[in-house]
């Protein structure tokens, strides 16, 4: 009989979260039965229960909240409940074996506690440190609600049988203030699918009557920094009279409202389009209409510690990116990206200027980054180590599935360290 897999996640819907649901169509290809429990999107993803590509999808409603303390608890609060509840009818109708819980926020180790008690296996999937994203939002606010963080994360360490984190940075913390063992924590990246990842028709009109387009794709949250975005793109058009650049914001976020402010306030709207959310062909129109790839992410806690999708979708597209030096982006990026100095407007705004007048470079570096996707950053060679770590939890053997093109082979053996 196929193990069946419950995914469990709080921040974001599915399918349109990235990394869970590459995770969930991988394990559904290796022959896992794979339930999900999410979310509900604000403009997609609005069924209570949809069956895509043989995944169960079950979600709810979380009520609508702000950036105060309050609505973060509320929402927790209210997620925590109705996962809950929805576990129990995935148990009747379907069945699980195995729970895999993606953070943040580190509170479903309490249903794993739950059930395993009646016999089920737990996996934590670490996709970003909540303390640090908590230091990040409140600075040094709130030090009593940090340390419960800290508390919460290493209660998910412990309940879980095995730990995923996205990079060797994490899975330091893991071993580390977590305490876990190293044979029980594996690191799966953020490899994006590279099949899906081609170019686009050109359309010159998404470059907004501009000669060069720069390009963002993801959240919009305090810690993305898309504001050093927006104040070197103001550097380049009133400062050193570059008014041959655009720049298409895809995404949203709890800034949104605030970036659009300082859009209007730096007058740049005309330069400056917020597409929302797009459709995943409309996206890969817009990038392979860009010139540069934006990753404005800056050095801080948190994101010294994180991979960055987004720059690697950028160079799935053969684009330049120009990022802030942190140490997983340079990981990530290599060669195919020009590095500021971190949080330097103007030397973020040098990089970007240097690739503009470049297009001998702007290519150099474009290729470097599709080839290093391809060969060793893709979800193609990524996946394997998720299906290693489900190998994990049942060592007798009884992970193997009978299922499918992605069955379990020697995994290639990189990007561990």
């Amino acid at each position: 009989m196929p193990k069946r897999v419950l995914m469990l996640v709080e921040n974001l819907s599915v399918p349109a979260d990235p990394r869970v649901w590459r995770e969930a169509r991988t394990l559904r290809r290796s022959g896992y039965e794979v339930s999900v429990i999410c979310p509900k999107g604000e403009t997609r993803d609005q069924e209570s229960y949809a069956y895509i590509e043989e995944i169960h999808i079950y979600r709810y409603r979380l009520p609508s909240t702000n950036n105060a303390l309050s609505g973060y608890i509320k929402e927790y609060c209210v997620a925590m409940l109705k996962t809950f509840l929805l576990s129990l009818k995935v148990l009747v109708h379907h069945g699980f074996d195995i729970i895999h819980a993606a953070n943040p926020p580190d509170i479903f180790f309490v249903i794993g506690l739950f059930y395993r008690l009646l016999g089920k296996k737990y996996i934590f999937d670490q996709h970003d440190l909540a303390p640090e994203m908590f230091r990040v939002r409140f600075q040094e606010r709130m030090k009593p609600l940090y340390k419960l963080l800290l508390f919460l994360e290493r209660c998910s360490y412990s309940t879980a049988q095995v730990v995923i984190t996205t990079n060797a940075s994490q899975k330091q913390q893991a071993l580390g203030r977590g305490g876990c063992a190293s044979g029980k924590v594996f690191i799966v990246r953020n490899g994006p699918d590279i099949a899906r990842f081609v170019p686009a028709v050109q359309k010159p009109a998404l470059k907004q009557r501009r000669r060069y387009l720069l390009a963002y794709i993801g959240v919009m949250g305090i810690q993305d920094g898309i504001e050093y975005a927006l104040h070197a793109l103001d550097e380049l058009v009133h400062k050193r009279g570059r008014q041959d650049t655009a720049l298409v914001l895809m995404g949203d976020g709890d800034q949104l409202v605030t970036l659009k402010a300082l859009t209007r306030q730096l007058q740049l709207e005309e330069y400056v389009n917020f597409s929302g959310w797009v459709a995943f062909e409309d996206m890969l129109c817009y990038l392979t209409a860009a010139d540069i790839g934006l990753s404005p992410d800056p050095s801080n806690e948190l994101n010294d510690q994180s991979t960055m999708l987004k720059t690697m979708e950028y160079m799935a597209m053969g684009k330049p990116v120009v990022a802030f030096d942190l140490p997983e982006t340079r990981f990530s990026a290599q060669e195919a990206a020009l590095y500021a100095t971190a949080n330097s407007v103007d030397e973020f705004a040098d990089h970007i200027e240097t690739l503009l007048d470049n297009e001998e470079l702007r290519h150099a570096m474009g290729m470097f980054g599709r080839k290093r996707v391809e060969e060793e950053l893709c979800w193609d060679h990524t996946k394997y180590h998720l299906l290693l770590a489900y190998g994990a939890l049942f060592p007798d053997g009884s992970a193997s599935q009978s299922k499918s093109s992605d069955t379990l082979v020697p995994p290639i053996p990189i990007l561990q360290q």
